[in-house]
Order: C-alpha cells, then sequence, then structure tokens
C-alpha cells in the first residue's frame, strides 16, 4: 500500500504502462505495432467505410495512416478496394493473411491482458473493462480524440514549466 493507491492517475498510470508494455510485445511483429492492429481490427470488422474515416475513427493523422497502410498492404496484410458507389474514395479490407495474423494477435493480447488483470477475479474483470469502456466512451465525448498527436501535444502543453 502506497499513498497514492487512491490516486486515479497513479492507478490509471501503473495499469496503462503495464498494458503498453504488453501490448508492445504481442504487436511488435505487426507493421505499425499496436496501431497496425487497431487498423487491422478496423479493416477486419468492416468499421471503416473509407481511408478518411478510418483515420478519423482511430485518430490517426491522414500523413501517418497512409505511410502505416502503405507498410500494412506491403506486408499483405491490408488492401485499398475502390468504393462501388465513390470510386474516389479507397475502402481499407483485411487480407486473409491479415484476418489469420488479427486471430493469432487477439489471442496473444487476451493472455496478456488475463495476465494484467489477474490480480481480480473474472466477474470482477468483465465489470473493470465495462466501466472503462463506458467512462472512455463519455470522456471523448466531452473531449473528442481527432488525433492521437493531439493528446501527446495536450499533455506536453499541460505539463507545468520550470
Amino acid at each position: 500500500m502506497t499513498a497514492l493507491d487512491g490516486d486515479l492517475g497513479w492507478t490509471l498510470g501503473v495499469v496503462f504502462r503495464a498494458y503498453v508494455k504488453a501490448s508492445a510485445a504481442v504487436t511488435a511483429d505487426l507493421p505499425g505495432g499496436h496501431r497496425g492492429y487497431q487498423v487491422l481490427t478496423a479493416a477486419a470488422s468492416d468499421e471503416a467505410p473509407s481511408q478518411s474515416a478510418l483515420g478519423a475513427q482511430l485518430g490517426i493523422d491522414r500523413t501517418v495512416l497512409t505511410y502505416l497502410l502503405d507498410d500494412l498492404e506491403r506486408a499483405a496484410l491490408v488492401a485499398r478496394k475502390p468504393d462501388p458507389t465513390d470510386r474516389r474514395t479507397r475502402q481499407i479490407v483485411a487480407t486473409e493473411p491479415g484476418r489469420e495474423l488479427l486471430c493469432e494477435v487477439e489471442r496473444r493480447l487476451a493472455h496478456a491482458e488475463t495476465h494484467i488483470l489477474a490480480g481480480l477475479p473474472a466477474e470482477e474483470q468483465r465489470t473493470l473493462k465495462s466501466l472503462l469502456t463506458r467512462l472512455a466512451a463519455h470522456a471523448n465525448a466531452l473531449d473528442p480524440v481527432a488525433s492521437t498527436c493531439a493528446v501527446v501535444e495536450d499533455i506536453g502543453a499541460a505539463r507545468p514549466t520550470r
């Protein structure tokens, strides 16, 4: 027990740090690491009707997304396909090898997540994830993230100067 145990920032920071380390190890062989995983997940679930919608959904700058998609496409994990209703728009779809790799990465991420949450009984793990999902949706609705780069800039700007 420490004096910071009840501090939300400290608590979230410790859990976040553990998750970042674990997810980085799991997604290390995927182009773009965890971001590549997010893009591949969206592409496999047909959640992004276009490249620009995908960038907006994931908070990835369009320039960064273009390079990330190039890398994923070179690895034959995703493909850009013309939208049948608008030839100017490109849909991002997961390839069969991309879907197979996604299944493997999801399995490894689930194992890492189980390891991180092992201090809680299974029901509390589900409750925690459900509560965090609702909290994240609420926080994002109040202050939407247009770009993950902007989040880092915001954090840097909020730091006190010496």
